[in-house]
């Protein structure tokens, strides 16, 4: 009997084809819709709006004018722009090795076992983290002071004529206190990526006769790329985007050591709102903004290259 004759002599009920008709099921949207308003709102309208402006410019006979890319021309040509750059490429290159170094060390501590305390400690390097940038700035900028401030009794205790705030040293100045607010933010990245870890295979890995730093190296340190990868990205965009610490200093600096354009931020905060240059303000924070996009695109990638090795 061919398969033909087989279905048509099959029942009815039995050769009939049953269709499952699935409708859309919008529930999820009902629970992020709200969030969708606030994020489009607050994130995707401010972009679009400053990309807008960026082609405008105004001017005091004619008002608003539409200029296209001149705006961005001019940015190419300005040196307080490029000497921001350079400034925040600069304490970014210095600071983030430095920073995640301490924070990868600190991880490591605690998951080794051997650190007596572990919670306080996990707290206590946590806690800068949790205090605002504007607090911790003005607490370290007393601690500066050569002449009210720490700084200041250990000279006179010494006999010393230390100025951290000095202009030569004040990069490094503010790179400490980053380097205190995020220290413990990423070691807790870097601990719970070795928390994933099972310990059955430290066991495995002392029965056989690893050393604590072959272990480290062999088995912790690989464990770390991908977080490192997330830690480095957001290093680098917090680093771009670095204003709250210089722009508390300023007042606290002797001189004009910082100057209105001393970050890129803070170019485009004086240019807004002091220089009611709002229009190049905005093509100087979209500019910054594809600056920093490329350098983290290039971390990731440069990053995926070496979790496929």
């Amino acid at each position: 009997m061919s398969a033909t004759e087989v279905v048509a002599n099959m029942p009815l009920h039995s050769a009939t084809v049953r269709v499952n008709k699935h409708k859309a099921d919008w529930r999820g949207w009902k629970f992020m819709w709200p969030f969708a308003v606030v994020f489009v709102f607050v994130f995707i309208v401010p972009i679009v709006y400053a990309v807008y402006i960026s082609f405008f410019k105004k001017q005091m006979i004619g008002g608003t004018k539409f200029v296209g890319f001149e705006n961005y021309a001019r940015l190419l040509g300005d040196g307080q722009f490029w000497s921001s750059v350079g400034r925040v490429a600069l304490f970014t290159c210095v600071q983030v090795p430095i920073m995640l170094f301490l924070s990868a060390l600190m991880a490591l501590a605690l998951d080794s076992m051997k650190l007596h305390g572990t919670k306080f400690f996990r707290i206590t390097t946590f806690l800068p983290y949790a205090v605002p940038a504007v607090v911790s700035t003005l607490i370290w900028g007393f601690v500066y002071g050569a002449k009210y401030g720490l700084v200041g009794s250990l000279n006179d205790f010494l006999g010393t004529d230390i100025d951290v705030l000095a202009p030569s040293v004040l990069l490094a100045s503010i790179g400490n206190i980053v380097t205190w607010e995020f220290t413990g933010y990423n070691m807790l990245i870097f601990y719970s990526s070795l928390s994933t870890i099972p310990h059955s295979l430290y066991e495995a890995a002392s029965i056989d006769g690893a050393s604590e730093w072959q272990i480290v190296k062999s088995i912790k340190l690989p464990e770390l790329r991908g977080s490192l990868a997330i830690t480095v990205i957001f290093s680098i965009i917090g680093s771009f985007q670095l204003f709250n610490e210089p722009s508390i200093l300023q007042n606290m600096v002797p001189g004009n050591a910082i100057t209105t354009y001393y970050t890129p931020n803070m170019y485009a905060y004086n240019l807004s709102f002091s220089g009611n240059q709002s229009n190049y303000a905005a093509a100087l924070a979209i500019v910054m903004a594809v600056i920093t996009m490329a350098i983290a695109y290039i971390v990731q990638l440069n990053s995926l290259k070496e979790q496929m090795k």
